[in-house]
């Protein structure tokens, strides 16, 4: 049967505007708990008679984004079980003479294991190494920890599973893995992002240059690779994203199968872990996106983020350059204090709305929403959860966290990377 309706459309806008609103502020005020937030704010817009269940559950929820969110999970406490990223460091670092460069190589490896691991997994599994050369060489160990965090942050758009985001938008939009490199003819947001990435590197290595110390020889024989199969599963699961997303019948290559699969092989290989695996999953992160695909959903339901396209559109302004700018910059701004997740949630639409007014792709609105969402939380300590581990693991050793000093680590080496791709799409994609 159809669901009740007990408001006229305008009432309706009204109230999924206020229940956005709220929900939003709640969520950036950090006193409550936001998942408790999110699915209030869903079952008050259902309650309502706003937005039906079936449609709720079944079309607003992206569940192949939260199958390939479980599953790359698991994959990585598998990995952290198989020695591989810690064995990988070790070896990587235990020959290199300068301080500055073993920093920089501990910073690339960060950036490259952040590539398919969560950022803040990364952070754990590499803080341990960091902490062990910066007592050895007497060093500042803000600056390490920092730019451990710092780098696992920069790769966000460098592949379809580098970031929930990029989850969200390759997965609301049917992008297939490989599409993040060469998409519709051109070089994709990945082949770009690489690009931004290096030059974020060469920022940090020019904020080194000044640590001169001889490095200690790091002993490689202490750590030890238990297990491949991580990496086996991890590879096998590259090429099956790579392949056309489900299409008549084809079920195997629907990226929320490869996530489930994924996961059931995590768990598989490390069977006697599977309750520790979940128990320490974050689920509550789940529970959150559900409640937020709703609100999301309930307000493009009742014509609102039409509306705010509508009236973007009707500002006079008719070039996609200055839309990109708004798209890119906006999002900077904005991340650094919310969380990345529902804003992108909230800005596909929009940015689809803008792109079909001008009559152009929307691909290029989505690539720069997704970098300076994915980068701009980099810039303030509570802006992304690596951040907040690392501060929090200074503090536990007497760090007090400046906020002058961390930005003025992180603001270049975060508005860099933004910038190279801003001028990338602009003259790629527009």
């Amino acid at each position: 049967m159809e669901w009740y309706n007990l408001f006229d459309p305008r009432t309706e806008k009204i109230i999924a505007f206020a229940v956005l609103t709220a929900a939003f502020a709640l969520v950036l005020y950090r006193k409550f708990d936001i998942v408790y937030i999110s699915l209030a704010g869903a079952g008050l817009l259902i309650g309502m008679g706003i937005m039906e269940p079936d449609a709720a559950l079944w079309h607003a929820v992206e569940w192949k984004v939260l199958a390939i969110y479980w599953g790359y999970g698991m994959l990585a406490f598998a990995f952290r079980e198989s020695g591989l990223p810690a064995w990988t460091g070790t070896a990587i670092l235990r020959h290199v003479e300068k301080e500055k460069y073993i920093l920089l190589l501990l910073c690339v490896l960060a950036a490259v294991l952040s590539s398919f691991m969560a950022n803040p997994v990364v952070v754990i599994l590499l803080a341990p190494l960091a902490i062990d050369i910066a007592q050895k060489l007497k060093a500042n160990l803000f600056v390490y920890l920092i730019s451990l965090s710092i780098s696992s942050n920069i790769v966000t758009t460098v592949a379809m599973i580098s970031d929930p985001p990029a989850l969200i938008v390759a997965s609301s939009t049917g992008m297939k893995f490989i599409d993040f490199y060469w998409f519709q003819g051109k070089a994709g947001l990945g082949t770009i992002s690489v690009l931004g990435i290096i030059a974020a590197l060469l920022v940090l290595l020019y904020k080194f240059r000044h640590m001169r110390n001889k490095a200690v020889n790091i002993e490689a024989e202490a750590v030890r690779i238990r297990s491949y199969i991580p990496l086996a599963i991890f590879a096998a699961s590259v090429v099956a994203l790579s392949l056309p997303i489900m299409n008549e019948g084809i079920f195997l290559v629907n990226p929320g199968t490869v996530g489930l699969l994924v996961g059931a092989g995590a768990l598989a290989y490390n069977w006697k872990e599977a309750r520790r695996m979940h128990r320490e999953f974050d689920w509550a992160s789940i529970f959150f996106l559900v409640g937020i695909f709703i609100i999301i959903a309930a307000v493009e339901e009742v014509g609102l983020l039409k509306d705010f396209a509508g009236w973007m559109a009707a500002t006079g302004l008719k070039s996609p350059a200055v839309y990109l700018f708004i798209f890119i910059w906006m999002s900077v701004l904005l991340s650094s204090f919310i969380d990345n997740v529902p804003y992108t949630v909230l800005m596909i639409p929009v940015c689809t709305y803008v792109a079909d007014s001008l009559g152009i792709s929307p691909f290029v609105f989505y690539f720069g929403m997704l970098v300076g969402c994915g980068i701009g939380g980099n810039i303030t300590p509570v802006g992304a959860t690596a951040n907040v581990l690392a501060c929090g693991m200074l503090e536990q050793r007497g760090y007090k966290i400046e906020l002058r000093k961390f930005l003025a680590l992180s603001v270049p080496v975060s508005v860099t990377p933004v910038l190279i791709v801003h001028l990338l799409l602009q003259f790629i994609w527009l």
